[in-house]
């Protein structure tokens, strides 16, 4: 199996500037794109900011990044050896790089080629049985024999077991906090085993962070987006693993599931997966089926297609139009779509406001095109 390239490179003044963008308040994954594809380069995203924050009824402008403080960053990952790659660059997974809440700049330490390689995604329970570790395990190397990358959360039980069965062959650590803020902090030899053994560590926070509890299903995200599939081992209900596994499903990855007795409470998520339509493994062989055809399909060149005729660079919308988006808006998210359709307004003067109110602090951008007023 071949890895995904791509050749754009860049320059360290376009990547200093998305770091400072991404590091400004009320700025998350999806408003990044929004800000990139409206004014193409973060240096006029930044100089825009202030003004759209205004514009979305903000009674004082965000916190920016400065530049000093991006500087400072990229001196603390340089001596850390950590790399931060934009999803158009080499080393970025490629299949991450196509999902809408893709981190616009990931910081990388290990062998960024083994980040271009197809990934399977290995979690479960942290508490597991002696059998749920062994077939994680088994699994694992079973699946780096046949070329995969084994991805996973370098959490306690099923990932643990998954990454060291397969630092021989590869195998990727995604972490809730920082570089030098391991959780759990036992694991740091672990981490360590795995970038020597040609393997890497991803996460989209900076150094410093420490992991918090809302961190974990954020990382899960990267676990599910950067893979061709999710194998779920042991879960109970209400597990941190089927927040994986329902992100892999959202962002139209396979998900798999080990059966498990109906009388371990360990297995309970897992065979509830099963019966909503999971694909049953019981061996290695299981999954390398399913995904085969996924493998030969071309991954899409960008992260949205531009609609026909849509305009580049929306006009500033008018104070009737803000309001009118204003007011079909509420806690419960609705679609982008749906607010076209009703507004009548063109997509870019909606995204346009939408960007405003988010700024603002006043709108949260959900999963699948939703939206909603904080």
């Amino acid at each position: 199996m071949d890895a995904i390239n791509t050749t754009i490179e860049l320059s360290e003044t376009e990547r200093r500037d998305r770091l400072r963008l991404i590091r400004s308040d009320n700025i998350g994954p999806r408003t990044f794109r929004a800000l990139l594809d409206q004014f193409g380069t973060a240096r006029i995203a930044l100089d825009r900011l202030p003004d759209l924050a205004r514009r979305g009824g903000a009674a004082a402008a965000g916190r920016i990044c400065t530049s000093d403080e991006a500087e400072a960053e990229f001196d603390a990952c340089e001596r850390q050896g950590v790399q931060l790659r934009a999803p158009e660059e080499d080393g970025y997974p490629p299949r991450l790089a196509t999902c809408e809440d893709a981190p616009p700049l990931l910081a990388i330490r290990g062998a960024r080629d083994t980040l271009m390689r197809p990934m399977i995604a290995i979690v479960g329970s942290r508490n597991a049985s002696a059998a749920g570790l062994k077939f994680a395990g088994v699994l694992a190397h079973e699946l780096g024999q046949a070329g995969f990358v084994i991805i996973s959360g370098l959490a306690r039980g099923i990932d643990q077991a998954a990454h060291r069965t397969s630092i021989a062959s590869g195998t990727v650590a995604v972490l809730a906090g920082g570089h030098d803020r391991i959780y759990p902090p036992e694991h740091v030899p672990l981490l360590g085993a795995i970038i020597a053994g040609n393997g890497a560590a991803i996460s989209e926070m900076p150094l410093g962070h420490e992991p918090r509890a809302r961190d974990f299903p954020r990382r899960n995200r990267l676990i599910s987006g950067a893979s061709l599939g999710v194998v779920v081992v042991e879960a109970a209900h209400k597990s941190g693993s089927l927040i994986t596994a329902r992100m892999a499903g959202e962002q139209g990855r396979e998900v798999f599931a080990v059966p498990g007795s109906p009388l371990d409470p360990r297995s309970a998520g897992t065979n509830d997966l099963i019966k909503q339509g999971a694909t049953l493994v019981t061996e290695a062989a299981d999954i390398i089926q399913a995904v085969g055809p996924i493998l030969d399909r071309p991954l899409p060149l960008s992260l949205r297609e531009p609609e026909p005729e849509e305009e580049l660079f929306a006009p500033d919308p008018e104070n009737h139009d803000r309001a009118q988006i204003a007011a079909l808006l509420g806690p419960t998210p609705v679609s982008i779509d749906d607010l076209i359709r009703i507004s009548g307004l063109s997509p870019a003067v909606l995204r346009m406001v939408l960007l405003e109110l988010e700024l603002a602090g006043r709108l949260e951008r959900h999963g699948g095109g939703m939206v909603s007023l904080l």
